[in-house]
């Protein structure tokens, strides 16, 4: 297949694993946890409804998510795996009307679905850079077994070994990131380097490897990231401020929603610009 090809299919396929809340039956708000926190204004258990999710399965305060609290509910994205366990595992039936194992059962599944997509979308990604091109062939099949995966019966689905699966992706994607960074250098590894609150302004970070990296709080005003690996980089508060991220790739627009940034930051065409980003 043509690089052309790639790209085009590519382009598709990232589409498809958006989230459309308005094929979900609000699993994200019922089937998750999550605790009172800067995140999070009140304490929920999983597999029960969020107070703000409405009979419609929308959230009452989508708009004013931020200045309520819910932080934490701005920057989660599901990759599209809502809508997959929605309308396809379950078939359009959705957790209040199909009984209690019903409800479980869909809670339980998500997660998994969820995991499934984000890989999906690493490996979507991946063939579309270039320089992967020698690890291309492994890729396709990777994604069309991850795919083949994510249309499973719920049953089957709650059996499935999603760790041992996603090790073996992540092998894949380790090459791809090799050969992405070639020539980096032995300094450019920060691989789940602690670089929390580190003052960053302008460092030369081109190619870096900062997979798992924290960057919590991080001052990365005006760094170069150009073709860095930002793969489960946590970018919580990062100041992007007029940094350049052009050609970094395994960013996620979550990571992206949880950093601050600019209209003079720079990005890779895989994410969009946060609305709530300084104009």
């Amino acid at each position: 297949m043509e690089q052309g090809s790639d790209d085009a299919v590519a382009s598709r396929d990232l589409h498809d694993l958006r989230a459309d809340c308005g094929e979900c039956f609000g699993l994200c708000c019922v089937a998750l946890p999550f605790a009172a926190s800067a995140d999070f204004a009140v304490d929920k258990a999983a597999g029960k409804p969020c107070g703000n999710l409405g009979d419609d399965f929308r959230c009452g305060i989508h708009a004013r998510l931020r200045d309520e609290g819910f932080n934490g509910c701005t920057v989660y994205d599901c990759f599209g795996a809502g809508q997959k366990v929605s309308q396809v595992t379950f078939g359009g039936r959705d957790w209040r009307t199909g009984g209690r194992e019903h409800a479980r059962r869909m809670f339980d599944v998500f997660p998994v679905v969820r995991q499934l997509h984000e890989l999906l979308w690493y490996l979507t990604e991946a063939l579309t850079l270039p320089a992967a091109r020698p690890v291309h062939a492994d890729v396709r099949r990777a994604l069309d077994e991850t795919a083949r995966l994510t249309t499973r019966t719920a049953e089957e689905l709650g059996e499935l070994d999603v760790s041992a699966h996603r090790q073996r992706v992540n092998e894949l994607l380790l090459r791809t990131s090799e050969l992405m960074r070639t020539g980096a250098g032995r300094k450019r590894n920060r691989r789940g380097a602690d670089l929390i609150g580190a003052r960053l302004k302008g460092a030369d970070l081109q190619k870096a490897d900062l997979r798992g990296a924290y960057l919590v709080a991080a001052d990365l005003t005006g760094a170069d990231l150009r073709g860095s690996d930002l793969i489960g980089a946590d970018l919580r508060d990062t100041d992007l401020t007029d940094a350049d991220l052009t050609g970094a790739f395994f960013l996620t627009q979550p990571q992206l929603d949880a950093a601050r940034g600019s209209a003079g930051t720079r990005l890779p065409g895989s994410v969009t610009r946060p609305g709530h980003w300084a104009a």
